[in-house]
């Protein structure tokens, strides 16, 4: 069967866009790996009507109503290869050998955090290392925060998270911002710690304070981290979707209809986006539906 329409990832972006398709009856495939960005988090924030659900919860509940349309199909599993089937369509191979084919493909596979190499990091991923203050910064209002600096970021960033918290801004031994961004950030009471971090302390997955080199803990409740970020699969580089370079990796390039540089291609959510939350990549993801269905219908 050639699909009308084949989805690769079915999180919030993917199944945004499968909804549009099959509630325009079209044939649609969704191939899901079941590892979705935000799987580390206990709760999605500022959702709408969604507010402090579990994302787990929030994607396992529209997968079930968009299955209730009939001309959908779910498979659980990864793609690892896909080529143009020189028929004007596309044609992907799973991970188990299965092919499928379609006349167009939306990318929605996201990306993958890499995170800083500091002891502590990993395990309090999404609990009290985030990288969203509008995610998860309510939760954590009026503790002690801290803003890991690195190169990509804004230099004036802990400007922002200090609206939660009274906030320090880690340098990691490194030289940090500029004069005159010190100056403002000090005129905001946000604290400049030089010292190179040893590691990340607490019990289980909360933080209580941040070791340094020197053995001073510094205390903290959370940790605001902006993770370097990487395509979750290579299929966008072997289809040949052109990307640019954003501040924290690669992000896939689409016109303001979600199509890449590649005819029949579509991209929507954290693959496509610079700045990306789970509202985001809906509405993305919405965008890529209805786009692709005037594409089937128009030829465009």
């Amino acid at each position: 069967m050639r699909h009308d329409a084949l989805i690769v990832g079915g999180s919030f972006a993917g199944l945004s866009a499968a909804m549009q398709l099959a509630r325009a009856r079209r044939n649609v495939c969704v191939v899901d790996a079941g590892a979705p960005r935000n799987r580390f988090a206990a709760a999605s924030h500022g959702f709408f009507g969604q507010d402090g659900t579990p994302p787990l919860e929030m994607i396992a509940g529209a997968r079930d109503k968009l299955l209730a349309y009939p001309s959908v199909e779910f498979i659980k599993g990864s793609v690892v290869a896909g080529s143009a089937d020189g028929a004007g369509g596309f044609t992907v191979s799973l991970h188990g050998g299965e092919e499928i084919s379609t006349h167009k493909l939306l990318l929605s596979f996201g990306v993958q955090d890499g995170l800083p190499d500091i002891a502590g990091i990993g395990e309090r991923w999404g609990k009290s290392v985030l990288h969203c203050p509008y995610c998860h910064g309510y939760e954590f209002g009026g503790r002690s925060l801290g803003l890991l600096f690195h190169s990509g970021a804004p230099a004036d960033h802990a400007l922002l998270i200090a609206e939660w918290g009274p906030t320090t801004l880690f340098l990691n031994g490194g030289e940090g911002p500029d004069a005159e961004v010190r100056t403002r950030l000090r005129s905001r009471g946000v604290a400049i710690e030089p010292g190179r971090i040893a590691g990340l302390e607490g019990q289980r997955a909360d933080l209580a304070g941040v070791r340094i080199d020197d053995g001073r803990l510094v205390p903290v409740g959370a940790m605001f981290v902006a993770p370097h970020t990487r395509p979750a699969s290579p299929l966008a580089e072997q289809l040949g979707c052109a990307f640019d370079d954003g501040p924290m990796g690669r992000v896939l390039r689409t016109d303001a209809m979600k199509m890449t540089t590649v005819p029949g291609v579509y991209a929507a959510g954290d693959l496509a986006m610079t700045f990306s939350n789970a509202t985001l990549a809906s509405a993305d993801g919405l965008m890529a539906g209805v786009s692709m269905h005037r594409s089937l219908v128009f030829g465009a």
